[in-house]
């Protein structure tokens, strides 16, 4: 502020550099970006190119040039507000990707600037005056940016030789304090490893050598190619003989090498790596895997899917809720969890993938070790997709596209941004394809995630002294029907719907889904009744009393 202050400028901004917009590598969180957004750019940056911004304006400044308490602003790209100025990313993503000095005299006769970031208020963007920030190393970690001189001048050498100054400071400022966040995000990291490790651990060679000598039931025994599949009458024993019967049937062992001892044993420790909460358990893994294997089965699925496809969407069924807790993303957050300090977004979903890379790069549970480099590395990239995927805040985020492409039929499934979608509809598909189960299992499984979800409301009551959402208050049980039908007709249905249109034998998913609402609508309509006859006994009651 006192740079402000001192150059005398209407406007001033610290942008800091998101690291994230630095690699284009990342899967389903890096979507296509608008082109204009690159126009000036040497190298691709993202909108969302800044983490952070801080600004001032003039009239934030009292009399003895101080600044208002409160007044000073800062915008993070996690927000879902705006920032209060418009960053002008022509100007401050040219400085941020380029490392040069921008002192523009006429910001309307340089292509850089975007006129209509002006249209919309009555402020006016005159001249700019922009500086990259660096690190001790030399890396642009940040922009700062000048607009308007308060007397109406330009900018000057003087003003550009302080500003400088002011960048080198701010510089070393926001190096340190980004050193001090990466050794608490290490710490974190330890602290989490330490808890995972003293938990888990890899299968014993001897429970292996035991799988690996029991007999393997056909599909057709477990029913394994029929979308009302249960595990219900299923012990854990014949859950894992399944599970190999689908890797058998699709022919992955085979295809890709894996030893049939280290198939075994890393299928152990899957397991073994699932805690016991009441729902996002191993069985709820295992029965996401089965319906990820019944859509593949499908004449038309299998052939949009490549073989490598195929194994790193299976695997990602198997290990998408490693180490799951029982607690929610927001919980974490709420926490403060050292995994919510880890990963700043998809907090459970980073720490499953990061779970299932741990299983598969131990000694004897390396299931890919026999791909090449160019599969492996694709094969990581799917698997890390597909797990994130299961995050319904990214499914709400992304399904749109998938729905107009589809709806429009201008799908292309030689397209690896169409099938990246498909791949995420899928395993979202299947993460709550138990809305689609005959009604019995249906009624069980829903009692089962209301029974976690209200022991983290508990938490919530207890720990944290606040009142949970309504699906995870235990007080609001009874509104389970009408809390059912909202989640089919927001999540389950829409992304049915949409799959029936690329593959019509899903059909059974849909219809299940439908019955299902039908039911939960009943059991409904059923409460809602004996609630209103309740209370008209109650109101008969009390008109008694009051004659007597």
């Amino acid at each position: 502020m006192h740079t402000q202050s001192l150059l005398q400028c209407e406007r001033c901004q610290v942008l800091l550099v998101d690291e994230t917009s630095k690699s284009n590598s990342k899967s389903y969180s890096k979507r296509r970006r608008s082109k204009e957004a690159y126009s000036y750019f040497p190298q691709p940056l993202s909108p969302g190119v800044f983490s952070q911004v801080y600004d001032l304006q003039a009239s934030d400044f009292d009399n003895d040039a101080s600044c208002n308490r409160g007044a000073f602003h800062i915008y993070q790209n996690t927000d879902s507000s705006e920032p209060r100025f418009p960053i002008n990313i022509g100007v401050t993503g040219y400085v941020a990707t380029t490392g040069e000095i921008l002192n523009i005299p006429d910001a309307y006769k340089d292509d850089r600037f975007d006129p209509s970031v002006d249209k919309e208020t009555d402020f006016k963007t005159k001249c700019i005056m922009c500086l990259p920030i660096k690190n001790a190393q030399g890396q642009i970690i940040g922009v700062s940016q000048l607009i308007n001189k308060i007397d109406g001048s330009t900018f000057n050498n003087n003003d550009q030789n302080l500003f400088e100054a002011f960048a080198i400071f701010c510089g070393l400022g926001i190096n340190n304090t980004q050193m001090y966040e990466k050794a608490v995000r290490a710490m974190a990291k330890k602290r989490i490893a330490i808890d995972v490790m003293s938990y888990h651990a890899i299968a014993p060679i001897e429970e292996a050598n035991k799988l690996k000598k029991m007999p393997i039931p056909s599909a057709h025994y477990y029913r394994l190619n029929e979308y009302t599949f249960s595990d219900f009458n299923l012990d854990d024993d014949h859950t894992l003989k399944a599970t190999i019967r689908m890797f058998l049937d699709l022919d992955l062992i085979e295809k890709f090498h894996i030893s049939y001892d280290m198939m075994c044993r890393w299928l152990l420790s899957v397991k073994k790596n699932y805690r016991p909460v009441l729902y996002h358990n191993w069985r709820h893994a295992f029965n996401v895997a089965q319906t990820m294997y019944c859509i593949i089965k499908q004449d038309n699925m299998r052939s949009s899917l490549t073989d490598l496809e195929i194994l790193a969407l299976l695997v990602a069924c198997l290990c998408h809720d490693l180490d799951h807790r029982g607690t929610n993303n927001q919980f974490q957050i709420k926490t403060m969890s050292p995994l919510a300090q880890l990963y700043s977004t998809s907090v459970m979903e980073h720490h499953h993938f990061d779970q299932c890379i741990m299983i598969l790069s131990t000694k004897g549970t390396e299931i890919l070790s026999n791909l090449s480099q160019d599969q492996y590395e694709h094969a990581i990239k799917i698997l890390e997709g597909a797990i994130l995927a299961t995050d319904l805040a990214l499914y709400f985020r992304y399904r749109g596209e998938f729905f107009n492409m589809v709806n429009s039929g201008q799908a292309d499934w030689a397209n690896d941004e169409h099938r990246e979608l498909l791949r995420s509809m899928m395993m979202t598909a299947c993460d709550v394809s138990a809305i689609s189960k005959p009604w019995e299992v249906q009624k069980n499984v829903a009692k089962l995630v209301a029974d976690e979800f209200f022991e983290q409301g508990d938490r919530e009551k207890e720990e944290l002294k606040i009142k949970p959402v309504d699906m995870m208050d235990r007080d609001k049980k009874d509104r389970l029907p009408e809390m059912q039908v909202g989640f089919i007709d927001s999540i389950c249905l829409p992304v049915y719907q949409a799959l029936v249109k690329v593959c019509h034998t899903t059909e059974p998913l849909l219809k299940g889904c439908k019955d299902n609402r039908e039911n939960w609508t009943n059991e409904m309509r059923r409460y809602n009744k004996l609630k209103e006859e309740h209370n008209q006994e109650n109101n008969n009651k009390r008109e008694g009393d009051q004659e007597l």
